[in-house]
């Protein structure tokens, strides 16, 4: 072969293998510098909205990537769970979602995606206390009793707002107005955002919510918490009482929030998101403000959790049915 056509070759090997090594390291940044998008299907200023926040820069020294959270509200948080179910299966798109997820099909005659097949558990993070909360200006109740009779002096005088139609506040708010007798408009918002805004202005009465939504409203007095939804009565707020402690024996609702991925995730990939958000909220200053807004950390691992959607899809399912809510 002749040394010029040897040298030709030589160069189109090294310039080919120059290429290569060069296309390398940036394969490998571009994969390792990747965001986690974290899809919350509720707006900002909500409850799930602030756990997660709280957490998100644990979880991403975690995982070793940028965690990007992403606000998708819309119809009660439907909206925002159809995109994490369309996404792909790739570990990088996760979503945390609330009992919503399970009560969409009792309340909505049509939902765009199964909330068993259509999503790959992960883990239930914790749960949440829910409060009954009042604009005190509006209603000048101290506690549930008197809320009681100022609702039954005048039925139908006044309306409850929720997160939106079908979601959990809806219905622990229309489960407090049957268990209690009373009369009340529903006024349904796009999120807790601004069904907060409007509780503080006056133009909604009273509503049922997430203690970490509503902490600094309650710390500076435009909100006052009447009762705590849960069995028990919350480390945060010691000296509050349940609702049931206050002459209603059968009114219990709590909040829970969990982390899933879109169908078909892989197992690989499911045990990493798992040990990312358990490290996450294990962490020592995300154990300090989950406490102190009054959340209890579970982290169940990715079977437990299947079982339990599977398990709150039932439970709901008669909730609604005798709370006599319409399909909408």
């Amino acid at each position: 072969m002749k040394s010029s056509s040897i040298d030709s070759t030589r160069r189109q090997i090294l310039a080919a293998l120059g290429a290569a090594a060069a296309a390398m390291p940036f394969a490998a940044f571009s994969q390792s510098d990747r965001p986690i998008s974290l899809i919350l299907p509720v707006g900002p200023g909500s409850g799930v909205d602030t756990i997660v926040r709280s957490a998100s820069q644990a979880w991403a020294k975690a995982a070793g990537h940028t965690v990007v959270v992403e606000n998708k509200p819309g119809a009660g948080g439907i909206l925002g769970t159809s995109a994490l179910v369309k996404s792909v299966p790739d570990g990088y798109t996760l979503g945390v979602v609330s009992n919503n997820h399970v009560i969409f099909p009792s309340v909505y005659k049509s939902v765009p995606f199964d909330p068993i097949t259509d999503i790959t558990p992960i883990s239930v993070i914790g749960t949440t206390p829910l409060l009954l909360v009042v604009n005190p200006k509006k209603l000048p109740a101290n506690n549930v009793q008197e809320l009681t009779a100022l609702l039954k002096a005048k039925p139908g005088a006044y309306n409850y707002a929720s997160s939106g139609n079908g979601t959990i506040l809806h219905l622990a708010a229309e489960m407090f107005v049957d268990q209690a007798g009373i009369q009340a408009r529903h006024i349904p918002y796009k999120g807790v955002g601004p069904m907060l805004t409007d509780l503080m202005g006056g133009q909604v009465d009273f509503c049922v919510t997430s203690l970490p939504s509503v902490l600094s409203h309650l710390k500076s007095g435009s909100l006052r918490a009447l009762g705590v939804g849960g069995k028990q009565r919350t480390p945060s707020l010691p000296d509050m009482p349940t609702v049931a402690e206050q002459g209603l024996p059968d009114y219990y609702v709590e909040g829970w929030f969990a982390l899933i991925g879109p169908a078909k995730l892989p197992a690989d990939k499911v045990q990493t998101a798992y040990k990312n958000v358990s490290s996450a909220y294990t962490d020592p200053e995300v154990k300090k403000s989950m406490a102190t807004q009054g959340n209890t950390i579970l982290l169940m691992n990715p079977d437990d959790t299947a079982r339990f959607f599977k398990a709150e899809l039932d439970k709901y399912a008669k909730v609604v049915k005798a709370a006599g809510l319409e399909l909408k």
